[in-house]
């Protein structure tokens, strides 16, 4: 698994969503993802979306991914 790799499933599975995805042991990953699909949503509820993008690759090919979820407006 590598960060590109991360990125398109995110932004593919959050649509207009903006991923920066980071890791270089390839199992331990960082991500700041900007979508408007998180206004009104708690962080928890936040992480699940991108979780969700993910599937079970979280937990196998990816250890853990540390995230940081905005809105278009909060990342202004």
């Amino acid at each position: 698994m590598n960060a590109d790799t991360i990125r398109t499933l995110i932004e593919h599975g959050l649509p207009g969503a903006r991923a920066d995805v980071r890791g270089d042991d390839g199992v331990h990953f960082e991500a700041t993802v900007v979508a408007d699909a998180f206004r009104g949503k708690l962080p928890l509820a936040r992480h699940r979306l991108v979780y969700a993008t993910l599937g079970e690759r979280m937990g196998g090919e990816i250890h853990a991914l540390a995230l940081k979820t905005l809105t278009p407006e909060e990342a202004a």
